[in-house]
């Protein structure tokens, strides 16, 4: 058995029949990390004991009712598992082996009966496009290895593309799970800013951060999103708002649907063979009965210098706390306490990390606050008006989730201003809080995927699925899977 042959709902089914065991499922996906993850490098820690003796508790029940039970998961390391090690990636917190709590979104999937396999590569602190960053090794491409998964949520992507997982929860300040999605052909997912609960997320920009799912398929999706999603006291953004059954949403119905298609998202610097793979998933859209017009988002062009102040910013502030007294690595060769902090920061941290922590300490120093910091603030404003005026008419955004498919690697790492306007994109839909969904819609003449980035109205996941199921049935972009491994 493979878990590329199955939805979470075939294998839900199939459990609850008695065809397989938990055990079964947790047997295969331990196998295919075996045959494909050193090649991947998609785990950073696994939890295999503790799998195996869930997988043995779940079999014993007789009672197999919950959302994902028995389902195999991997959850992104800087999501914090109780006495799971969570690195972050980063070889500040690599001795990190105990955390002493779950975060949320863990609890509500071990309420479901998921199983953590365990933990997933990442650019360090959430920190990149490529997933290069990660201080470990970086994570490969399962459709091709010489290239990218992107990032920063890259071993969550590559996890779901390569079999390894049904599905992983990834996080997104910027487009880090909706581009590693596009680059690796599966579904991401960004909520709308508050709809899933940050607790237990280890903070990069607090005010961007939101955690997500990846999957295969878009129905698998929103089964994720209704088990992570609802208020939670223990996160003060959370949002105390009622969680529809997303599911029920996916009717294959989009007649009527009004679709608007900004021109900055179909400009200069976006692959031509990108560009044509939207406007044919545009097409699909009209022969299902939508419509479409081009638009604009005016402020879009401020997006990525507005992102980089406030996020650098905000992570200024929260990285702070790592300076080797409380927890993580603490430098052996300072000789005082101003050395020891001194030391165990600049040895902790990679460049890409020091490089925004500079950035952002520079953003909000006396002097420069009003002239970056705060005009950047008043940017994001503008980019979410320019949305909010969008939805008074239509029901959902389409564009491309990344100006190009996946690229090599090595062949940006070295030129960090082309790695952030990677993200062009996926950006503004962080800056503005709404919610955005990446989804397979062709294929480059390389073979690398390309995705399709349906953005909706703030709370309104339920159009954007519905919209992203429509096009997903009506294509077979989904239906193919990298052959990494051997036949799959």
């Amino acid at each position: 058995m493979s878990l590329f042959d199955h939805s979470i709902k075939e294998l839900e089914a199939k459990l609850h029949n008695k065809e397989i065991t938990v055990s079964d499922l947790v047997d295969t996906s331990y196998k295919r990390i075996k045959e494909v993850d050193d090649k991947v490098h998609a785990f950073l820690t696994l939890d295999e004991e503790n799998a195996r003796s869930k997988a043995k508790e779940l079999d014993s029940l007789e009672d197999t009712i919950a959302k994902l039970f028995g389902i195999p998961a991997g959850i992104k390391d800087n999501i914090v598992t109780k006495g799971l090690r969570t690195t972050c990636a980063s070889q500040f917190l690599r001795n990190f082996n105990d955390p002493l709590y779950d975060a949320t979104v863990v609890e509500k999937l071990n309420a479901e009966k998921s199983i953590t396999i365990g933990k997933l590569n990442m650019d360090e602190f959430a920190m990149g496009s490529s997933n290069e960053n990660s201080s470990f090794t970086p994570t490969r491409n399962p459709w091709n290895t010489d290239y990218v998964p992107g990032g920063s949520s890259g071993g969550s992507a590559a996890a779901v593309a390569a079999g390894e997982v049904l599905f992983s929860l990834g996080s997104d300040t910027g487009g880090s799970i909706r581009q590693p999605a596009a680059f690796c052909g599966v579904v991401g997912l960004k909520p709308t800013y508050g709809l899933v609960s940050r607790f237990g997320l280890v903070a990069f920009a607090s005010s961007l951060d939101q955690i997500g799912p990846l999957t295969r398929t878009v129905e698998d999706n929103a089964r994720v999103l209704e088990v992570i999603a609802g208020h939670d006291k223990m996160d003060a953004t959370s949002a105390n708002i009622d969680i529809p059954t997303y599911t029920e949403s996916l009717t294959g119905d989009v007649k009527g649907l009004k679709i608007a298609v900004p021109k900055e998202y179909l400009a200069e610097g976006v692959n031509p063979e990108v560009k044509e793979a939207v406007l044919e998933a545009l097409r699909v859209y009209e022969s299902l009965g939508a419509t479409w017009e081009e638009v604009s988002l005016p402020h879009s062009k401020y997006a990525v210098a507005a992102y980089y102040l406030i996020s650098s910013s905000e992570a200024s502030a929260n990285l702070a706390r790592f300076d080797g007294v409380r927890y993580g690595v603490r430098s052996e060769k300072a000789e005082n306490m101003i050395d020891m902090f001194k030391k165990s920061r600049s040895e902790g941290f990679g460049e890409e990390v020091k490089r925004r922590i500079m950035l952002g300490t520079f953003a909000l120093s006396s002097g420069y606050y009003d002239a970056y910091y705060k005009k950047a603030q008043k940017v994001r404003t503008l980019i979410k008006n320019d949305f909010d005026k969008i939805f008074e008419t239509y029901d959902v955004v389409i564009g491309p989730t990344t100006p190009t498919p996946a690229f090599k690697v090595g062949e940006k790492i070295d030129d960090p201003l082309t790695m952030y306007a990677n993200d062009i994109l996926t950006i503004p839909v962080n800056l503005a809080g709404v919610p955005g969904i990446s989804i397979p819609c062709g294929f480059s003449p390389d073979g690398l995927p390309i995705g399709l980035q349906i953005i909706g109205k703030h709370f309104d996941e339920a159009t954007v699925y519905r919209a992203a199921h429509a096009f997903e049935q009506a294509t077979d972009h989904h239906t193919k899977r990298p052959q990494i491994g051997g036949a799959n």
